[in-house]
């Protein structure tokens, strides 16, 4: 006799997208996995005395999503500290600072001023906050104001007169030279030297657990149910492994390392896929190069607000600049953004992990950084086994696009970053009218057959969100359907961990992670699907996140 479920969702709109046209009308799960898929009669048949039973009254059960590319504790901190995400102006950036100052300061228990996420794109004032700015948020504290991105941040002169001495000269940005010929810093900074502002604001490991509490109840909130982490010298493995000892984790949680912890990860003996049903180890992550907001993503035409850059040879993934220097044509390179980690640097990393059964993540924006994470792949000998990724891939040749089709590796993006590519969005203004229509090419990807996963890259944490930015983007190669941008934040994104077998549909034997949603996304205005509440969401067969 066949057991009785544990839970019944029935009358309800079940797109399981394991095949893009799959539909049903009701789910079984038991024991943490899904038992029956089919219609309200097939499944009715497995609800016993202590079944419960949801009525879904018409409406849509979904894989549970997975956010492929995400900062789980940063997303907890916008939610603690100050969240700069809707501020309108750099005025407002600073009331919001000065608040938290005040909090703070009326607490007691916080030194540093720390507000996260703003983006100058959508201001009137198209700037980057500077220290004149913040100086006014708080006398004697340090005050720091961290870009969305996360490669620039913007200082108060408290913090920045501490932490300059630790920052690569290049990378702190200075007003025009004065007589001595040494401009004075602007309080904005990017790229390395973020590493002494990262240190700095280091959470405890009490801290920690409480911005991830935050960011875990907000995920279950929008219907995640599990993140790929990017993690960087923090607390949050040992706070992961905590909340999953204690059975406190209600998200599935791909912890994906960086280089520096590349070597203890190889002494430690972890594998990539190895750990828990909730906790497991993901790739080994590297940068490449930086961010279209910064100007610091690598490209092989110049950005459109800071023309002039030196060559790249695509086919090899050779610069032929010196770094940070003057290309062979006399012009700056810097025009073209810069490395982060150089492609040289990237071959040995990436071969060092493959000795150790390590996937790869590698951060690659522009189009010559993409070639050289390539170019690092194939010179490793890279079968397809080690599923390697690519975050991001904003901009891209047809060339790479083909590159990539044949590589077998993942493309792991952000269909958010949209938000950027409509008219006089940033996109316009640093790469040009013509590129930021052929920036995040998402359908063209998918017509190659390339792998592709979607994230949020925590800006915002939002699935729907990112939907309805790759449903209603303005350029032809942009765009996918709505059951393709679906299927790249389940099923693909579950692909880009390894874990199609348990994830990303709904069929039985997956485990029972879904997401039930008000109105179908098909049905609404594209334009609102963003605005489409989250009934409940299930992890494992419970109930984590439910309206009334």
């Amino acid at each position: 006799m066949t057991a009785a479920a544990d839970l019944v969702l029935t009358n309800a709109e079940v797109h399981t997208l394991a095949d893009p046209d799959e539909t049903a009308a009701a789910v079984a799960l038991r024991d943490g996995r899904i038992v029956a898929v089919g219609s309200r009669f097939e499944v009715g048949h497995r609800a016993g005395v202590e079944t419960e039973v949801i009525d879904c009254e018409g409406r849509v059960v979904l894989p549970g999503f997975v956010d492929a590319h995400t900062h789980l504790p940063m997303v907890g901190r916008r939610l603690v500290e100050a969240d700069l995400s809707g501020a309108d102006s750099p005025g407002e950036a600073v009331e919001r600072l000065a608040a938290r100052a005040a909090e703070t300061c009326e607490r007691g228990d916080r030194e540093w001023v720390l507000g996260f996420g703003y983006d100058e794109s959508g201001w009137s004032d198209e700037r980057y906050l500077t220290r004149e700015d913040l100086d006014a948020v708080s006398d004697g504290r340090p005050v720091v104001a961290v870009r969305e991105d996360m490669h620039l941040a913007s200082l108060d002169s408290v913090a920045l007169e501490r932490l300059r001495d630790e920052m690569p000269a290049e990378d702190v940005h200075a007003d025009d030279e004065g007589a001595d010929g040494a401009g004075d810093p602007t309080g904005v900074v990017v790229e390395d030297a973020l590493d002494a502002v990262w240190a700095a604001i280091e959470p405890d490991r009490d801290q920690l657990t409480e911005f991830v509490r935050a960011a875990q109840a907000r995920a279950n909130e929008l219907g995640v149910v599990g993140v790929h982490d990017m993690v960087r010298r923090s607390h949050a493995p040992a706070v992961y492994r905590d909340l999953d000892t204690a059975g406190e984790l209600t998200l599935r949680i791909r912890i994906n390392y960086w280089t520096d912890h590349l070597d203890a990860v190889r002494e430690l003996g972890l594998r990539t896929n190895h750990g828990s049903g909730m906790v497991r180890t993901g790739a080994i992550k590297t940068f490449t190069d930086g961010s279209i907001g910064g100007r610091t993503a690598k490209l092989s035409e110049p950005y459109a607000d800071a023309p002039g850059c030196g060559d790249w040879d695509e086919g090899d993934g050779e610069n032929r600049d010196e770094e940070n220097g003057n290309g062979e044509d006399g012009t700056d390179s810097d025009a073209c953004g810069q490395w982060v980690v150089d492609p040289d640097e990237l071959r040995d990393i990436v071969a060092r992990a493959e000795e150790a059964d390590l996937q790869v993540a590698a951060h690659a924006i522009g189009d010559e950084a993409v070639a050289a994470a390539l170019a690092a792949f194939e010179s490793a000998g890279t079968t397809g086994d080690e599923r390697h990724r690519i975050e991001h891939a904003e901009v891209l040749t047809d060339d790479l696009i083909d590159r990539l089709a044949e590589s077998d590796v993942v493309v792991s993006a952000q269909p958010n970053f949209l938000k950027w590519a409509r008219e006089g969005g940033l996109y316009a203004s640093r790469l040009g009218d013509e590129r930021r229509l052929a920036s995040n090419r998402f359908g063209a990807l998918l017509d190659a057959g390339v792998p592709l996963a979607f994230g949020s890259d925590c800006m915002p944490l939002d699935p729907l969100f990112g939907v309805e930015q790759v449903v209603t983007a303005p350029g032809d190669e942009q765009r996918l359907s709505v059951t393709d941008a679906l299927r790249a934040y389940t099923r693909g994104a579950a692909y880009a961990g390894s874990d199609e077998d348990r994830l990303g549909t709904v069929e039985p034997g997956k485990l029972a992670d879904l997401v039930v949603l008000d109105e179908s996304p098909w049905a609404v205005d594209p334009a609102g699907i963003g605005d489409i509440d989250v009934a409940w969401t299930v992890v494992g067969g419970e109930t984590v996140f439910g309206s009334e």
